[in-house]
């Protein structure tokens, strides 16, 4: 059966967040179980990365809302599913599944959508544009709280003979995983971000966006400061503003004014992500607004990493709080600074502890293999 199955996805762009990810980690499993992998996409930086050997890349701008390019994409995706004899069209954003959905009644093929988000909706109409999403054949959610939250606001779209389910985001553990970095790399990269590792380094990954917590773990900086009575340590805030040129400017005016500039640095990008992980001492997720998944979380439980995330979205499923990492009151300074407290006095043996059960919980649980393999299975199931 495995031989006959052909699965294109679609996905608007090709980048470095989760859903794009686990397009690109899918795409590559699936020719290691003899089927044949397609992946309609306008682009993006993962694309340089694409095996051509195992995976057939087909550019359309199936990234773009506007219904006339949405109706013209479905009839070149039409075209590619007879071609290709495309067995299920798995759609991972809203204007390809539109898309998708209209190729796939027309060409009678199995149709499958991941909820990777909480998709915002302010009235009827855009509810009705999102909900594409759970229109599918069989519709995965990337936790149990999107699992909720689709249930909770789209149960008059779903159709209960459809399959729903649950099936974990994963990460590369052999790329996340403390063992494989050298002490020249760590060297390096210290050297590039002009810090001397005399001090802990707290770490804040993510893209520069008012949810992602700046403002608030920024606050929570000065907090410790003042409770702490000197500069203690090292604070890196890695992430691009993706064009927020003035959301960046406030973070920044916001440590001159609590006088944090000698401890807090800020850089853009950094291509080793495992490796500004290994560097660090402690991890920091400050989401003001619930992660669907929360990849930071994941990844530093990986890296045997202490991290500190705020109790709410996806956190609360992959972090065991007080064993693979500690929780914060969701937008609270306060909160957040106490528990960076806690992990800059915790001694090293407690820290060591909880580094080595956060990487077993996320083996077991957030394995990319484990993903691949679950979705993989999906597949067949729903062919027969």
């Amino acid at each position: 059966m495995s031989s006959n199955i052909n699965v294109l996805q679609v996905i608007p762009r090709l980048g470095y967040g989760g859903a794009e990810t686990g397009c690109y980690d899918i795409a590559h499993y699936l020719p290691e179980n003899n089927c044949k992998s397609f992946i309609v996409t306008s682009g993006g930086e993962l694309t340089k990365f694409i095996d051509k050997k195992k995976v057939r890349l087909i550019k359309l701008p199936v990234h773009s809302k506007n219904p006339l390019l949405i109706f013209v994409n479905a009839i070149i995706l039409v075209g590619i599913i007879l071609f290709f004899n495309i067995s299920i069209v798995h759609a991972r954003s809203r204007a390809p599944a539109w898309s998708c959905l209209l190729a796939t009644k027309l060409t009678r093929r199995k149709f499958v959508t991941t909820f990777h988000g909480t998709y915002n909706f302010s009235g009827k109409l855009k509810k009705f544009y999102n909900s594409v999403m759970v229109r599918s054949d069989l519709v995965i959610a990337g936790s149990n709280f999107i699992f909720s939250h689709v249930k909770e606001n789209y149960s008059q779209f779903l159709n209960h003979k459809k399959k729903f389910l649950v099936i974990f985001r994963g990460i590369n553990v052999d790329y996340f995983d403390s063992s494989t970095k050298l002490e020249n790399e760590e060297k390096k990269l210290l050297q590039k971000w002009e810090i001397n590792k005399e001090k802990k380094i707290i770490l804040m990954p993510g893209r520069l966006t008012s949810w992602k917590g700046q403002e608030l773990f920024i606050e929570a900086i000065n907090l410790v400061k003042k409770e702490l009575g000197y500069e203690a340590f090292h604070v890196v805030i890695l992430g691009s503003d993706q064009g927020r040129d003035l959301f960046k400017k406030k973070l920044i005016r916001l440590t001159e004014q609590y006088r944090l500039t000698n401890q807090i640095k800020f850089i853009d990008h950094c291509k080793d992500m495992s490796l500004a992980y290994k560097v660090s001492d402690i991890i920091v997720s400050a989401s003001i607004e619930p992660e669907a998944f929360g990849r930071v979380a994941v990844e530093a439980q990986s890296m045997e990493k202490l991290i500190i995330a705020s109790n709410i979205g996806g956190s609360n499923e992959t972090i065991i709080n007080g064993k693979t990492g500690i929780l914060f009151e969701s937008g609270d300074a306060n909160s957040l600074g106490k528990k960076i407290i806690q992990a800059l006095t915790m001694d090293e043996t407690s820290i060591k502890l909880i580094g080595k059960d956060g990487r077993k919980n996320v083996i077991k649980k957030f394995n990319v293999e484990k993903m691949c393999f679950s979705t993989y299975s999906e597949y067949k199931r729903l062919l027969n």
